[in-house]
């Protein structure tokens, strides 16, 4: 009797279920915008890495980079929750909800139909019961006629016949109506039996097993909301631990050993000022005149000096000399300049290494085409081997010539047939220089290249280095080839030309040699035909 409570009660728990997968929808919402924000702040704040000369990587910036790697997992993580929660909470509750809908309209339906059945039998049995009770008024009426005109004397027998026949009719008609009446009543009280005892409790019993699996519903989409969060806490307990160790990984002594390293000079620290004594013409009549020279002199030594030491203070704590980065980087300081020769010298090397392979590939393929002609024209390879040739060769050129001035950075030249080398090694690299101006100081006691020689000389550029004489020739060659030599250092040559050889090859491919009107450079030893002399006192060993 209570059909249209369990109505209401139904329809409200089918609309808790949309509320729930509302709020289920929203917080997809909210975790999918809160991982969209972190890449974002991780995308903002991860380093640009365009160029090649990047920041030192120190132990801080290093720590907070893993930082930012491990929050943009934290961020794929808050998407996998997102999507779980969008898949296994929020779409089965949209399916369900739609399901449900369905059974509980059909239910009802069932319900109203039965309601409705029953209304008509008692419908069918209340009119039958008027009836009957109409007819049995109708029996009365006749019987009260019939009996008033039997009394009646004056009455005719005829009407007393007639008035006989109608209460017969009637009366008749009355039993007719009461058997209806009977049937019906007995009908409607088996259909509502039916209705109360079996009809409704069933779709009562299936309105409430549909309720039940509601509720059951929405305990398993709570546990697999809360099982979505539950599945990754393990990866981000991890992304967590990465933070974590990246803050112990942060090391404040080789932080500060890179600052050193990347700002290291090489300069020697500036010398003390002389004092110079200006009050000495104002005492000069009670002064002795030998005294006053000899002050004289010194004051013409320590101004000498005191212009050279201005001249290198000018880079070490002002202004760095303008003009744009030289081929060697003696535009930077010496312990700069060194790291750049350096790193220059393993590109180098690399790129030389990676021509070699290729010479040796195109060499095997070369040899596979001779050996078998249907695969390939040997001829065919020929430019490409010949490019890799001029390749490597400009490569050692290259690698020969940073190397001297490596040299020069690091000190090397001790000895005078070491500083003959130096000297030789400056006149090849200083060939493409503009000016000598990107020398470290124009102090002679600070410069790297070797030890300063007195001697009365200075040319135009202020450079300490001594004119030696030429080295002597340890033999000669013949060159097999024509070589262009348009690359710095070296020397061009004519096909049967005859040279002197003052410097072997020394492994890197390239021989040093000199025309006879005094012109140097470097040749590929591959090119010439050497011949050399022996116990030649002008042999150079350099270790």
């Amino acid at each position: 009797d209570q059909f249209d409570s369990l109505d209401k009660h139904t329809q409200w728990g089918i609309d808790f279920l949309e509320r729930y997968a509302k709020f289920v929808k929203e917080r997809i919402e909210i975790e999918q915008n809160y991982a969209k924000q972190l890449r974002n702040l991780v995308k903002k704040y991860c380093p640009k890495r365009s160029s090649k000369d990047e920041e030192p990587r120190f132990t801080s910036c290093v720590a907070f980079f893993n930082i930012l790697n491990e929050l943009n997992d934290y961020a794929g993580q808050r998407e996998v929750v997102a999507e779980e929660m969008a898949h296994r909470v929020y779409g089965e509750l949209m399916r369900y909800a739609h399901d449900l809908k369905t059974e509980r309209k059909m239910h009802l339906q069932e319900g109203r139909k039965a309601q409705q059945y029953l209304d008509m039998c008692w419908k069918q049995m209340d009119n039958s019961k008027k009836k009957f009770e109409r007819e049995c008024r109708e029996a009365e009426k006749a019987q009260q006629s019939y009996e008033r005109l039997d009394n009646d004397t004056n009455a005719t027998k005829a009407d007393v016949e007639k008035a006989k026949q109608q209460l017969n009719l009637r009366t008749h008609m009355a039993d007719e109506n009461k058997n209806e009446y009977a049937a019906q009543l007995q009908n409607f009280n088996g259909e509502q039996h039916k209705h109360f005892y079996v009809v409704i409790p069933q779709i009562y019993k299936q309105l409430q097993e549909m309720d039940e699996r509601r509720t059951i519903k929405l305990s398993e989409c709570y546990r697999g909301f809360a099982d979505s969060e539950r599945k990754v806490i393990p990866i981000i307990s991890k992304c967590l631990e990465g933070m974590v160790l990246a803050a112990k990984s942060v090391d404040e002594r080789r932080d500060s050993q890179m600052v050193v390293d990347s700002f290291k000079s090489g300069f020697e620290p500036p010398g003390d000022f002389p004092f110079e004594d200006y009050s000495q013409h104002i005492y000069r009549t009670i002064s002795d005149g030998t005294i006053s020279a000899s002050k004289q002199e010194s004051g013409k030594v320590d101004a000498k000096t005191t212009v050279g030491k201005a001249k290198g203070k000018l880079w070490l704590f002002g202004k760095k000399p303008k003009g744009t980065a030289l081929e060697d980087f003696s535009h930077l300081p010496p312990e700069q300049r060194r790291k750049k020769l350096q790193q220059r010298i393993d590109e180098l090397n690399r790129e030389l290494q990676k021509e070699s392979d290729q010479k040796e590939a195109l060499n095997k393929m070369k040899d596979v085409y001779e050996k078998n002609p249907q695969m390939g024209d040997p001829g065919s390879l020929q430019p490409k081997l010949a490019e890799t040739m001029n390749n490597i060769d400009r490569l050692r050129m290259e690698i020969h010539k940073n190397e001297a001035w490596l040299s020069e950075v690091e000190g090397k030249t001790g000895g005078r047939g070491d500083r003959r080398h130096s000297s030789d090694i400056n006149h090849l690299v200083t060939q493409g220089r503009e000016s000598p101006e990107g020398s470290y100081t124009d102090d002679a006691n600070q410069e790297v290249r070797g030890p300063p020689q007195q001697h009365g000389h200075h040319n135009e550029f202020d450079d300490d280095f001594e004119d030696d004489d030429p080295l002597p020739a340890i033999g000669h060659c013949k060159a097999i080839y024509p070589f262009d030599g348009h690359n710095e250092g070296t020397l061009a040559m004519k096909e049967g030309e005859v040279l002197y050889i003052i410097e072997e090859d020394k492994g890197d491919g390239w021989t040093r040699a000199r025309r006879q009107n005094g012109e140097e450079g470097y040749v590929p030893t591959s090119y010439i035909d050497v011949t050399l002399e022996k116990n030649s006192k002008g042999a150079v060993t350099y270790i």
